[in-house]
């Protein structure tokens, strides 16, 4: 059994608010969709990444899209709960990265999901997207878990 986390601002704060829920009362599942996103981007955040804008001047990285996510739902979430969403890099690869996070409400674990995610820049006379190779700045923020 998973230890929570301690305390720390690595952790993506989530309060489930009413309109997060379905009418059974309970958080509507894609919000936790929505959640991980936004604790992939906190992830990169407080380890220095500069906005998106600005990692496209530097690297020509315009984000990071998912391209494969698994999730494992084991209890609900309802309005007035606090979260706290958990984030890390399982794996580097060579245009891509594994994203492991779980949510906690307290001391249980609510969801775990792990995602995918490439590094894109702009494709060719900027249509589209395209796979770019994983800065070695960012690569170095954390070694991979496994």
């Amino acid at each position: 059994m998973p230890t929570p986390p301690a305390d720390s601002e690595a952790l993506y704060r989530v309060a489930v608010e009413f309109g997060d829920c379905d009418p059974a009362g309970i958080v509507y599942f894609p919000n936790f969709y929505r959640w991980m996103d936004a604790a992939s981007r906190h992830w990169f955040v407080v380890r220095g990444v500069p906005s998106w804008r600005e990692a496209e001047a530097r690297w020509g990285v315009v984000g990071t899209p998912i391209v494969d996510v698994q999730t494992k739902f084991f209890k609900a979430a309802v309005y007035g709960d606090k979260l706290a969403i958990e984030t890390e890099v399982a794996e580097w690869r060579t245009k891509s990265f594994v994203q492991r996070h779980r949510i906690w409400r307290g001391a249980d674990v609510l969801v775990e999901g792990t995602e995918v995610r490439v590094f894109a820049a702009r494709g060719a006379g900027g249509v589209g997207i395209r796979g770019v190779i994983v800065p070695d700045e960012v690569r170095a923020l954390q070694p991979a878990s496994d």
